[in-house]
């Protein structure tokens, strides 16, 4: 199988929002008037950001999800994909799932692929995610001021906990080792979130390296300081049946979340509170932003916790 007839079997498919997509040199995509472009791209490499034992279908589906929670981060509504495929030989046993869950996703935030590039080489998959928001309405890193409460969406810290079972340092029933597989492999972009955040939200991130790390680069943009209360954090059976120390490694430095980190005025509170129901995903007060810089966290019982030596993933380091 050649590079063209791999296109056309997986990949091309009739265009419904571009101009032009897969085929031509180059996508032509139409903008509404009025709004703003939002890009994203992300990259991942077998051994490094997936098993080579991840099931295809899985690994479509994260490939773009990890793409899609960097627009929902921002508030952008999706509207275009390309996807560049490098493997060492054309495989339909890989590609035809690969591309069933890439797919599945996309249709479900009517986001279509327009284009990409396929190579020989070893198995990495690289995205490139556009949508679209309104001037001036973009979610930041950069707005967090003092006195906003620190939201976050979902249940994270699962995913991390599927990670050490892997590194041989967890043991986990079979249940909650597959309920904690798929957190990793199939997590949800929370694209609607994004959007009813917009014009609430202050500033806001994605939890993809951890949620010190992430809750850093906020900070660092906004010029302010953060208090985090452990006992405030969401947890379900899965996680709170784990050591009170696994428990807090996985909240504070799991990656792979991909849940929203937000900021919001305390008086927002019930407005949040709605655009969560309204996105269908449960959100959690879990700290406030201080005018001070620095970030402060307090344990279950409310005492002070050492932050020193917890640290997110880096892609280089870790």
């Amino acid at each position: 199988m050649g590079e063209f007839e791999l296109i056309d079997r997986f990949f091309r498919r009739p265009v419904r929002r571009a101009a032009l997509g897969v085929g031509d040199d180059c996508a032509l995509l139409n903008i509404r008037p009025g709004m703003q472009l939002a890009v994203s791209t992300d990259l991942l490499v077998e051994g490094r950001h997936f098993l080579s034992t991840v099931d295809p279908a899985r690994l479509g589906h994260k490939a773009l999800a990890v793409n899609l929670s960097d627009l929902a981060a921002c508030g952008a509504e999706p509207l275009a994909f390309t996807l560049s495929l490098s493997m060492p030989r054309p495989d339909e046993r890989f590609l035809a799932p690969f591309a069933q869950g890439l797919l599945a996703l996309a249709d479900r935030h009517g986001i279509e692929l327009v284009g990409g590039d396929t190579t020989a080489g070893p198995l990495t998959l690289g995205i490139t995610v556009m949508g679209e928001v309104p001037p001036g309405q973009a979610l930041r890193r950069s707005g967090a001021r003092a006195g906003d409460v620190l939201w976050v969406s979902g249940f994270p810290g699962e995913a991390r906990l599927a990670l050490e079972v892997f590194r041989s340092t967890l043991s986990l029933s079979e249940d909650d080792f597959h309920a904690a597989r798929r957190a990793m492999e199939l997590p949800e972009p929370r694209v609607a979130l994004g959007l009813a955040l917009r014009g609430l939200a202050t500033a806001a991130i994605d939890v993809s390296d951890g949620l010190l790390g992430d809750l850093g680069h906020v900070l660092r943009a906004s010029g302010v300081g953060a208090t985090l209360r452990l006992a405030d954090f969401p947890r379900r059976p899965l996680l709170a049946r784990q050591p009170v120390a696994v428990q807090r490694m996985a909240l504070l430095t799991g990656g792979d979340d991909y849940e929203l980190l937000f900021t919001a005025p305390e008086a927002a509170g019930p407005a949040v509170q709605a655009a969560a129901a309204q996105a269908g995903v449960p959100v959690q007060a879990i700290g406030r932003i201080t005018a001070t810089p620095g970030l402060q966290a307090l344990d279950e019982a409310g005492a002070p916790l050492d932050l020193a030596g917890w640290a997110a993933f880096d892609h280089f380091k870790s």
